[in-house]
This record gives C-alpha cells, sequence and structure tokens, in this order.
C-alpha cells in the first residue's frame, strides 16, 4: 500500500487555478464598476437597491426550502452588488436556459424507453401500500419504474466492488458504458484501462465520460487522447473554463458502470487509488456500492446516455443500447435505479425524505458531509422524537476542514432531538446510503449537502424486498464499532449555541 497523497500525480490544478483567477478578475471588476457606479450616481445607486429587494422577493416566493433561501436574501439585502453578482452566478439550481431545454428534450426522448409494468407495482403494494408509494414517487417525477427480475449485490468495501467490477468487463460482448466524477489514471484505473483496452480490440464499443471538476485533480486534458488511441470514446463533462458561466456551478457526480444492459455498477466510488485505500491521504477511505443484473439497469444505462448525449451536438440513436434484456434473477425483490439533476426536483433529497418518514424503529445513514435544509432537520428530528432509532455516520477525519467544520455544526441542533451522531475514526467516510427497519435501503451518489441535492447531477438505487438490504444494515452495525459515537459531547451547553464563525460558515454553504 502506497502512503503518498494524490499531490504526486500528474493533474490540472494548474488549470483550474488559472481559471479559478481569471473568473475572480471578471467578477472583481464587475463589482468594481458597479460599486464606481452607485457612488457616483444616487440614481443608479438607488435602481441597484430596488433590483437587490425584488431580487430578495423574487427568492423568497421560489417554491424550495427556506435553508436555501434566507443565506440568498441576506446576502444580496446586505451587499446588493455583491449579493446580486454572486446569486447570479451560484445561486440558480438551474443551468442556463440553453442546456436545460436540450437536457429536457433528451431526458423525455430517453424516458420513453422506460416503462413501468402494471403487474409489478400491484405485487409492490400487496407488500405495503406505504413502500410503493416511494417507488410510485419515482415513477410519476422522473419516470424511473421499480424492477423485478434483478439481482442485487451490495459490496461494503469500495476494493471489494472494484474487484467484480473487473470481473463483469471482461465479460462484455457488446458495450461498455462508464460515468465518473473522477478518474485517476494509476493503478485502480490502469487494470480497468487494460481491459476497456482489450475489449475495444475486439470490437465492443466502449465510452467513457467524466468530470473536469471532479477529475482535475488527478489527470489533464491529454487523458482523451490516450483512451481514443486505445479506441475507447472518451470525453470531459463541463470543461472548466476562464470565463463566467452558470452551468459551471453544476457537476456530473454521477458513478455509473453498465455493461451490454445487462449489469450495472454503481455507489460511491470513483475510480481513483485513495477510494480503494491504495493510497491513504486521508486515513482508511470507506466506500460502497452495488451491483445490478438483470431489468433494472437499463435505467442505469439512460442515465449513462442523458449524460453523454448532453454534450453532443446531435442526438443518437438510442434504441441498440435500450432493448429489453431477457434474465431470471435470483430474487425477487423490487428495486428502483434514479437519478437526480439540477434541471429538475430535488428527487435524492425527497427519497430520503420519504424513508426518513416512513421509518418506523430505525434509520440510519451515512454520508461524508452533512449540511442540511431545514426541512430534512425537521424530519430527522421528527423521527427521532417519535420514537425511531436515528443515526448518522460522518468522518473521523475530513477531506476538506471548512466543510468538515459546518457539517459539525449541524450536530446539536440534531443530537437535542435524539439523532445519535457517529465519526468514524480510522479515516474518511465517503459511502452514501441509508436503511431504514431492514425493509428499504439507499445506495448511490448523493451526499447529504447542498452540492449534490440542489446543483450536481447524481444518481441512487432504491431497493426493497432483498438479501442486501440487510447487508446495508449488517455493513452499518459493523461500522458503528469503527466510530466514536459524539452524540452526549454535542448535548454540552457549548455546543447549542452556534459560534459567529459558524453562522457565516452556513451562510455560504449552498456553494460548498
Amino acid at each position: 500500500m502506497r502512503a503518498e497523497s494524490k499531490g504526486n500525480v500528474k493533474n490540472s490544478v494548474g488549470r483550474i487555478t488559472f481559471a479559478g483567477l481569471a473568473f475572480c478578475l471578471q467578477t472583481g471588476w464587475i463589482v468594481f464598476l458597479l460599486v464606481r457606479l452607485n457612488s457616483y450616481s444616487a440614481t443608479v445607486s438607488l435602481i441597484s437597491s430596488l433590483m437587490a429587494f425584488l431580487l430578495a422577493l423574487g427568492i423568497y416566493g421560489k417554491p424550495s426550502n427556506a435553508a436555501f433561501k434566507m443565506p440568498w436574501i441576506m446576502l444580496i439585502l446586505v451587499f446588493p452588488v455583491l449579493g446580486i453578482c454572486i446569486y447570479g452566478l451560484f445561486g440558480h439550481k438551474d443551468a442556463t436556459k440553453r442546456v436545460r431545454l436540450k437536457f429536457n428534450e433528451i431526458h423525455r426522448e430517453l424516458m420513453g424507453h422506460l416503462t413501468q409494468k402494471e403487474q409489478v407495482m400491484k405485487e409492490l403494494e400487496e407488500q405495503g401500500y406505504d413502500v410503493a408509494n416511494q417507488f410510485r414517487y419515482l415513477l410519476k417525477q422522473e419516470g424511473y419504474p421499480v424492477c423485478r427480475n434483478t439481482d442485487v449485490e451490495f459490496y461494503p468495501d469500495g476494493l471489494e466492488g472494484l474487484e467484480a467490477q473487473l470481473l463483469a468487463l471482461k465479460e462484455a460482448k457488446q458495450y461498455i458504458f462508464m460515468d465518473y466524477h473522477a478518474i485517476e489514471e494509476a493503478e485502480a484505473f490502469g487494470k480497468i484501462r487494460d481491459i476497456l483496452a482489450g475489449k475495444a480490440a475486439a470490437g465492443v464499443e466502449v465510452r467513457i465520460i467524466y468530470d473536469d471538476v471532479g477529475s482535475i485533480g488527478f489527470i489533464t486534458p491529454e487523458f482523451i487522447k490516450r483512451m481514443e488511441a486505445l479506441g475507447i470514446r472518451c470525453k470531459v463533462f463541463n470543461p472548466v473554463m476562464p470565463a463566467m458561466q452558470i452551468f459551471m456551478n453544476n457537476r456530473d457526480h454521477r458513478k455509473i458502470t453498465v455493461i451490454d444492459g445487462k449489469v450495472g455498477f454503481t455507489g460511491g466510488y470513483n475510480l481513483a487509488d485513495e477510494y480503494f485505500n491504495i493510497i491513504h491521504p486521508y486515513g482508511h477511505w470507506k466506500d460502497t456500492g452495488v451491483k445490478l443484473t438483470g431489468e433494472a439497469v437499463k435505467s442505469l444505462t439512460v442515465m449513462f446516455l442523458e449524460i453523454w448525449n448532453l454534450t453532443e451536438k446531435y442526438q443518437e440513436d438510442y434504441g441498440p443500447y435500450l432493448k429489453d434484456v431477457t434474465y431470471r434473477a435470483e430474487e425477487q425483490g423490487f428495486v428502483c435505479p434514479y437519478a437526480d439533476s439540477p434541471m429538475q426536483e430535488t428527487v435524492g433529497e425527497n427519497v430520503y425524505l420519504n424513508v426518513i418518514k416512513q421509518a418506523k424503529h430505525y434509520f440510519y445513514a451515512s454520508t461524508p458531509y452533512l449540511i442540511i435544509s431545514d426541512e430534512m432537520i425537521r424530519e430527522l428530528a421528527m423521527a427521532a422524537q417519535r420514537g425511531v432509532d436515528v443515526r448518522i455516520i460522518t468522518p473521523g477525519i475530513p477531506d476538506k476542514k471548512v466543510i468538515y467544520r459546518v457539517t459539525r455544526s449541524y450536530y446539536a441542533s440534531l443530537v437535542r432531538h435524539g439523532v445519535r451522531i457517529y465519526e468514524y475514526t480510522p479515516g474518511f467516510n465517503h459511502a452514501k446510503q441509508t436503511v431504514a427497519d431492514g425493509r428499504v435501503a439507499t445506495v448511490g451518489t448523493i451526499n447529504m449537502d447542498y452540492r449534490s441535492l440542489y446543483h450536481h447531477f447524481e444518481n441512487g438505487v432504491l431497493m426493497y424486498g432483498y438479501e442486501a438490504i440487510m447487508d446495508v444494515e449488517r455493513d452499518f452495525l459493523e461500522t458503528f464499532k469503527k466510530c466514536a459515537e459524539v452524540t452526549e459531547k454535542y448535548r454540552q451547553d457549548k455546543f447549542t449555541v452556534v459560534t459567529g464563525i459558524d453562522c457565516i460558515l452556513r451562510l455560504f454553504a449552498p456553494l460548498m
């Protein structure tokens, strides 16, 4: 095992630094001009103040949660010029109109290839109408069907998921699709690359898409050329540009591998060495994932094609990749892979809220960041107050110290209502999963923070009636043993009042 940090690998940090400086200079210049105009003319100053007031009213009237709206309203009213500029760049959940229109067009066409089998929904209703409603929400709001004839395998360790993925990739016959927030061209991905190159040479269609911000600390743009030289189609999502644009705030945080439309992988881990504990920049890295085999993989294929074609000039023929597969599953549970995006409503947050609302005995959650809305705080608190055993696992060693401080600032408001907080002491907890009452579980890419819940393209899996759900529960119980419970510590009076610094950090939490 290597112990060095990721700073030793060749990356594009210089490029993002240049883009960041250019962005700051542009923003600073606009703010400077507007401030000078305000001081030069009382009329201009009055107009900017009126604009700030109207913008604050518009934000207040939006159908989003108060925790997201209030920081922006305060910032705009206290610092009108600066607030208007920053909100114009970062305050919108939606991307630009052009990107939004294209995404919705692609989404509508792809959703037409997914259909809900009525018999499956009826069978689920017979199991429990409450759980059927959780799946029905995903069908009605986003079009993702609940499926049977799908086997689910849970991996409590990222390396186990990687090893299973390597075996599955070797069996590919038609195509391999991979969409990852971060890729590092090092040991772990090297094993994947060798298999992909061999498959591409054998005539298998191979595509990779990665997020520029997520991978910028690991690879350079030359990565695309190296992949294409191996016969692998490769592209970057939303490249970092040294210019101001709203869409730059929306990142592809999904982690998806699809093999022949029959086998799919997703979960918390990216394709970089730290996720598999080959290196240890933040102690032991805790991550999890799932493998799907069968009918439900079609939804993962849709999610990949959605992101891939968002960057294409012309849409492709989706039909060859969205054929129904013939598969007889060993288990007959119910599973629904689902996606979240900044173009639509907050599906990721709503799935979490639905699971919390329906919990009767216990609700366990694991997240690397805990920066949540008042609605989620309220639901977690109410669940604990009605007797549900609510526990949340966060990291013991942070990867981002400022965000870690913001995460801890939420503890006191939760523990006073009975929520229990555990910090993973061996290192960094990156797993994004929940389980409730041994009945329902989620595993995916969606953190409990503003960026995942409001700004990023995400994905997850909701399941019911699988042994994998008990595997998730067992993973929680084993992980609790490796954590330090900090619940009692944050019941103390000194933690009940959020400090001034924490209040300021929370003000900018939607940007974190």
